[in-house]
């Protein structure tokens, strides 16, 4: 009950998600999206870590990994964070009750748990939603839940009124991206290269194309990840598209930290000043689609 109440005095995940990405756009920039695997490197080092990313970090929303032993499509870096998170006893309900005491914390920004198939049906995919949403979540990226199996995870989500966000490869032809881009809710996550996630010393040579073709197929922001790791990767990205996601750089700039929430914050800070920076450079940004909820 008290879950219940909680999250009734909330607004709803994908109005959360959307007032996100549109006070990003009114400053002129792409909205900020780190990745950070609950439980790595222990559970209160994370807490600690995600605190200082919501807080004084520039994080626009927040993505929350939920360790899996099978992370199919996460790389060397975010596989090997998991990996360290499960030894300290990480499960889904755990993450959950991590996810509430960030809430508690004091971070507002949307939280969006990221996490695979398989831990969520045998938790079952209603308690999954109700308790996630109860416990703060705003929404969802599952990697590998394509929309012919999603249906079912798509009609709960709408009915807690979270956000169910579906994942783009720049391989999906016109027809499947367009069909992708309809089942999405809070925003569309763009896959920059055809890959696993992980620190990349370029941005893809078609990336910007790549947006060029999805944006009038969508009704949501794009938002892009995969292989984004320094503040001139950040730059380039943000000129294209809504969001960018970064990942396996924030983790890596973690393990090479005494002080992993303190290294935290500086490495966000310096991609959110990258976008700051964007924006006063190139003026107000073109093309951006309009923040607004999904029907």
């Amino acid at each position: 009950m008290g879950g219940s109440s909680t999250s009734e005095k909330r607004p709803r995940g994908v109005e959360r998600i959307a007032d996100a990405f549109a006070a990003a756009r009114a400053g002129g920039r792409a909205a900020l999206m780190p990745y950070y695997t609950l439980g790595y490197p222990d559970p209160e080092t994370s807490l600690a870590v995600i605190c200082a990313l919501a807080h004084g970090g520039g994080a626009d929303l927040i993505e929350l990994g939920v360790p899996f032993s099978d992370p199919l499509a996460d790389g060397p870096t975010i596989q090997r964070s998991t990996q360290a998170a499960l030894q300290h006893g990480m499960t889904v309900r755990r993450c959950l009750q991590l996810t509430r005491r960030i809430r508690e914390a004091g971070v507002t920004q949307p939280l969006l748990l990221m996490g695979y198939l398989n831990p969520i049906l045998a938790y079952g995919m209603a308690s999954f939603v109700a308790d996630a949403v109860a416990a703060g979540a705003d929404g969802f990226i599952i990697p590998d839940l394509p929309p012919e199996e999603g249906l079912s995870l798509e009609a709960a989500c709408q009915a807690a009124g979270c956000a169910l966000v579906y994942l783009l490869a720049p391989t999906a032809d016109t027809l499947r991206a367009a069909e992708i881009a309809r089942r999405s809710t809070g925003f569309l996550y763009l896959v920059s290269v055809a890959g696993v996630t992980g620190a990349r010393d370029d941005v893809p040579a078609g990336l910007e194309e790549f947006v060029r073709r999805v944006r009038p197929l969508a009704h949501l922001p794009l938002a892009v990840g995969f292989g984004i790791a320094t503040p001139r990767h950040a730059a380039l990205v943000g000129r294209m598209a809504d969001g960018v996601i970064v990942g396996s750089a924030l983790i890596n700039a973690v393990d090479q930290a005494a002080d992993p929430p303190a290294a935290a914050g500086d490495f966000l800070r310096s991609l959110r000043a990258a976008l700051e920076a964007e924006r006063q450079s190139t003026g107000p940004l073109n093309g951006l689609a309009p923040a607004t909820p999904a029907a």
